[in-house]
């Protein structure tokens, strides 16, 4: 069965990078063709192995794709999850997620994204976040306030927080929080998950350490969440790099303010 809904173009403003903006464009309009011409089945069927090692769906080649023109348009360098990283002999690499909620973008789920970050010099210096399903788009760059802010929330106890799955091994870490939170959302996207700590629409995302996470999948949310008055932070205090090596990991914690990122991550550590 084909996904009968249109995927709209992202709702971008002029601020936004050319090659970001060429990009997160590229990339709707690319799920918006694979998702009117194959079944959901076919969307999920694993077709190759990524640059990070997992599977790759055929919505994510399909998506990756077009924005591999778009960069080649742009004559800008690209890191991938599954191109891995691709030079064009530009002092800019764009950090791209091409579709952060593959399993959910390839059934039809409501909640997948393009996430992709302009990096220079080893800096991410913008970020770009467009959610697939209602053009919505989040923008920000390095040490400029957004419009958007998070909710100011310090504490845990009461909190809407935006929980990764439980893994084996942070079955407890799971609960520990969820036993303190007001309300858990599980929503398998990262990036998007992120964007809603940013806006104020939660107060807090958190990986209780199954370290999951690549560069592509924080690296708008390194640049978007302390535009909005919030943090990002791994839960072992690792440093986010941006380096072409996809097997860094990490366990990402993006919070409304530094107060409840420790204690969400002092709750996970067992304190």
């Amino acid at each position: 069965m084909l996904i009968p809904w249109d995927v709209p173009r992202p709702q971008l403003s002029d601020e936004v990078h050319p090659a970001l903006a060429d990009a997160a464009r590229a990339a709707s309009a690319a799920y918006g063709r694979a998702r009117s011409l194959h079944t959901r089945l076919e969307l999920r069927e694993e077709v190759a192995d990524g640059a990070d090692g997992t599977p790759t769906m055929r919505v994510d080649r399909i998506v990756e794709d077009a924005i591999l023109e778009s960069i080649h348009r742009s004559r800008v360098n690209l890191l991938s999850e599954e191109a891995g990283f691709v030079d064009n002999g530009s002092s800019i690499t764009l950090v791209i997620d091409p579709v952060d909620g593959s399993a959910n973008a390839a059934f039809g789920v409501p909640l997948s994204c393009f996430a992709g970050a302009l990096v220079e010099d080893g800096t991410a210096k913008e970020a770009l976040t467009t959610w697939f399903d209602t053009g919505r788009a989040w923008h920000a760059r390095a040490g400029v306030p957004t419009s958007f802010r998070t909710t100011g929330r310090t504490s845990l106890d009461g909190a809407s927080v935006c929980l990764m799955r439980p893994k084996k091994g942070t079955q407890d870490a799971w609960l520990r929080v969820a036993n303190r939170a007001d309300r858990i959302r599980v929503l398998c996207t990262t990036c998007l998950e992120t964007m809603l700590v940013a806006e104020g629409t939660v107060d807090a995302f958190i990986d209780p350490g199954s370290d999951t996470h690549r560069i592509m999948d924080l690296a708008t949310a390194l640049v978007t969440v302390p535009a909005a008055g919030g943090v990002l932070v791994d839960l072992r205090g690792r440093p986010f790099t941006f380096e072409p090596d996809l097997t860094h990991r990490w366990s990402g914690v993006a919070a409304a303010t530094p107060q409840l990122a420790e204690e969400l991550i002092a709750t996970v550590l067992g304190g």
